[in-house]
């Protein structure tokens, strides 16, 4: 493990890091964005108010990233499916033609009979013998009659259903589409947004800020800690579990990008399921699906490569790689760290390789 990374696990620990700096309260009078002149960008609300304001947009961005990322993947699969529907209608609409081709040439066989009754044919037959072969010969035509109406009814009712199921998948997949355009508007807003109140700090409060934001996580991984949880928590990863603990460690100090799968950026789920996906193992690609669809097992009970869901929403997601600690990637001006695993609020635990 590199020196940034051991740095960063001790600080997971909840062990401080850095030397410790004073910050007010929400609500109470403290240092103020811009030198405390009042002519900051963020006007003269504390750094707190700015970290729990910068923070929740995050938050609600990446939790609208998961409903994009949901809306897309319906929407490849809605895609998929009008495809297979495509292909399916062509090939029977080539069985309607050949059916319709015989039809008409049985039509026109029998205009060229003439309808004649079997006792006129058989008055008008010299050989007896010759007419029962005769009338054998059209029981089978008729009997094949039967039979190729039946097939052109069967065809045109399956014509019908897939354009049914045709008109259905277009809906869902506009339905779908106007999410993802919702979604990817909500997120570009918030991270607008977000990024607007950063980048209205001077270099040292955006450094502040980022101390702030270790030292909220720090207090909550010491709380977490302070249960006992860590003499609990299993050491032991599977093999398959090692393996994605492995990729994740590799991608450390890489760029948080929102809506990225790697190999040089990733969001937070876009990690995970790519860690999983070095080890042998497909997952969903989303932490809301990851938490819906994965096996889960109990916090206590959590091993190397378990995948750690956060927030009530589901909305993050990180791995733990024991010792009380994870990798994730935080949030966009942020890189793929280790940071305490109880660092944030956790949902629960999921175990990709549960057998």
């Amino acid at each position: 493990m590199s020196v940034a990374a051991a740095t960063a696990l001790v600080c997971a620990l909840g062990l401080s890091a850095v030397p410790e700096t004073a910050y007010a309260a929400p609500g109470e009078p403290g240092p103020t964005p811009g030198g405390g002149t009042g002519g900051g960008g963020a006007g003269d609300r504390s750094l707190e108010a700015v970290r729990q304001e910068v923070e929740g947009l995050y938050r609600k961005a990446e939790s609208a990233t998961d409903a994009y990322n949901l809306a897309r993947e319906k929407q490849t699969r809605q895609e998929k499916s009008i495809l297979r529907i495509a292909r399916a209608v062509v090939k029977a609409q080539k069985e309607m033609a050949g059916l319709r081709k015989r039809a008409g040439a049985m039509a026109r066989a029998q205009y060229r009979g003439g309808g004649m009754p079997a006792e006129a044919r058989l008055f008008l037959n010299g050989d007896p013998g010759d007419f029962l072969d005769g009338v054998t010969l059209a029981r089978k035509g008729e009997k094949a009659t039967h039979g190729l109406i039946g097939r052109l009814a069967r065809t045109q009712v399956a014509l019908d259903r897939y354009a049914e199921s045709a008109s259905q998948e277009w809906e869902r997949l506009d339905r779908s589409r106007a999410k993802k355009a919702a979604a990817k508007k909500e997120i570009l807003r918030k991270l607008a947004r977000a990024q607007r109140l950063e980048s209205r700090l001077a270099k040292d409060e955006r450094e502040r800020l980022r101390r702030l934001e270790e030292d909220k996580a720090r207090g909550a991984q010491a709380k977490w800690l302070d249960t006992g949880i860590l003499r609990e928590l299993g050491s032991g990863a599977t093999a398959k579990g090692g393996r994605a603990v492995d990729f994740a460690k590799d991608q450390l100090g890489k760029d948080y990008v929102w809506g990225a799968v790697g190999p040089d950026t990733y969001d937070c789920s876009g990690l995970t399921q790519r860690a999983w996906a070095a080890a042998g193992r497909a997952i969903p690609r989303t932490s809301q699906e990851q938490w819906r669809l994965l096996p889960k097992v109990s916090v206590k009970d959590m091993r190397p490569g378990d995948l750690i869901i956060y927030f009530k929403d589901a909305s993050h997601v990180g791995m733990y790689v024991g010792s009380g600690a994870m990798i994730h990637a935080p949030r966009p001006g942020r890189q793929v760290t280790v940071a305490g695993a109880g660092s944030m609020p956790i949902l629960g635990v999921v175990r990709p390789d549960a057998r």
